[in-house]
């Protein structure tokens, strides 16, 4: 049976990706005061920087900031003024000190799974910024465990789940990215619970999950965490 359900928190539990979204689209209106943006493909070169600059700066706000410095300078060959570099870091700060607002519905499913499951955070991410977004989402107290790693891998997980003392088969995790979320814990045996978010990071599209995979269940909201749970409970006690 499962004994242990996991959540991710940006695009799960909270909204998070439009911020960045919007922080890429005025990154865009600020080169076009140099370069012709369609041309010089502005936006495919920022996610290169950031692809790029993943394993030294890491996830979220302040690694986007220092990608979209170097970007512009690169896009620009370096004409771009100081004032405007000055707007792009104002961009990171609008994202760090964002508002945290709940997915619809996502606390009653919360505490729904928490009554029946221990459950554990895990997102990714600036540590600060993280622990900022958990605190202010006032869902931190349900959680048995929250973890905040620098990348969601196979190796993550097993540690996550070594220290909660549960095998991968008695371990679902419900999140928005495939990449992310859920190609690593089926990796490991584990579950998967898909639960889409509207837009998602070009860099989180790109995974191996088998469409149709028997421990992946894909829902439209977080009214269908518990029956995605219910049939994998019966799954694994079998």
């Amino acid at each position: 049976m499962i004994e242990l359900v996991g959540f991710d928190g940006d695009d799960t539990l909270w909204h998070s990706e439009g911020y960045y979204q919007h922080a890429g689209a005025e990154f865009e209106r600020i080169v076009s005061a140099y370069i012709d943006v369609a041309d010089a493909s502005a936006r495919g070169r920022l996610h290169a920087v950031e692809r790029r600059n993943l394993a030294l700066f890491g996830y979220g706000a302040k690694g986007m900031t220092l990608s979209m410095i170097e970007a512009a300078i690169e896009v620009t060959d370096g004409a771009i003024a100081t004032h405007d570099i000055h707007r792009i870091v104002e961009l990171g700060r609008a994202i760090l000190d964002h508002p945290v607002e709940l997915i619809d519905g996502i606390r009653a499913a919360v505490e729904d799974v928490a009554s029946r499951h221990r459950i554990v955070l895990v997102t990714k991410g600036d540590l600060f910024h993280q622990e900022r977004k958990v605190e202010r989402s006032g869902l931190a107290d349900l959680f048995h465990r929250i973890e905040i790693v620098s990348e969601k891998d196979e190796r993550s997980y097993a540690r996550v789940l070594a220290e909660c003392a549960v095998a991968a088969p008695a371990f679902a995790m419900v999140g928005n990215s495939l990449r992310s979320d859920i190609e690593p814990v089926i990796g490991l045996g584990g579950y998967g619970i898909h639960m889409p978010y509207h837009v998602t990071w070009e860099h989180e599209l790109q995974h191996g999950v088998d469409s149709g995979h028997a421990r992946v269940a894909t829902i439209d909201g977080p009214g269908g965490i518990a029956s995605a749970l219910a049939r994998f409970d019966a799954v694994a006690r079998h």
